[in-house]
């Protein structure tokens, strides 16, 4: 496969290797530059997929994405076509891979999206909540009054709202979710196409409580039902207080 000049944005498995797109597949097998979220990871992607390491392979952590941007900008004047990829799903979504593709966009220099595995649709039907219309709220903040603002912001939308948190701040972010929003149904999704993939559905009352005690493993993503009546159990919840 032959690429053109530009950047290739590569969405990655999310933890299943076999969700490895063909395309995605050979585009990181011509791509003669390779900008990863964490080389070893990629590293282990393109050694599971039998590709061998790129001439040119460098991250694009968080702390220097404004200088690595302006080194990939470089690499594709100069000639080079460049795959971008993160440790999985797509690059630019809660990744600081985003300042890479702004960096791309606000230049007017060419780039395009190999599509695959994301996380926000995944944890959506996993939920079994309304999928019509939803909100990616992407990681809330830590400090409890920023964390507060962070769901009153959405309490009267009716989209459903997709997160993303630590397992160590899942259950601080659930509490502070149903003192904004009320005893709302929600989900926490858990190692979403690995070998353990569990998915809690119920009332954010009873996730709270799940999940108030030690942190779960693996990487959460949780949805929570928008403003509608249907979706909201508060009242049963103070008749039975």
């Amino acid at each position: 496969m032959e690429l053109e000049t530009q950047l290739y944005v590569v969405a990655t498995p999310l933890g299943n290797l076999g969700d490895l797109s063909p395309r995605a597949r050979e585009v990181l097998a011509a791509a003669p530059a390779i900008a990863c979220e964490d080389t070893r990871r990629t590293w282990q992607l393109l050694s599971a997929a039998g590709i061998p390491r790129p001439a040119t392979f460098f991250s694009y952590r968080q702390g220097i994405e404004e200088e690595v941007s302006r080194r990939i900008v470089g690499l594709v004047r100069a000639g080079t076509p460049v795959a971008l990829c993160s440790d999985g799903g797509y690059p630019g979504i809660s990744d600081p891979g985003y300042r890479v593709i702004r960096a791309f966009a606000t230049a007017g220099l060419p780039y395009t999206v190999v599509p695959g595995a994301c996380c926000v649709e995944l944890a959506l039907l996993l939920s079994g909540l309304p999928t019509s219309s939803y909100t990616f709220k992407g990681f809330p903040p830590r400090k409890p009054g920023a964390l507060r603002r962070f769901f009153e912001a959405d309490r009267e939308a009716p989209h459903t709202l997709v997160c993303l948190e630590s397992p160590f701040r899942v259950g601080a972010s659930l509490k502070a979710a149903l003192e904004t929003l009320g005893d709302r149904e929600a989900a926490v999704c858990l190692e979403m196409t690995k070998a353990h993939e569990r998915v809690h559905r119920g009332t954010l009352s009873h996730l709270a409580e799940t999940f108030a005690g030690k942190p779960p493993k693996g990487e959460v993503t949780f949805v929570i039902a928008g403003a509608n009546p249907k979706f909201d159990h508060s009242q049963e919840r103070h008749d039975e207080a």
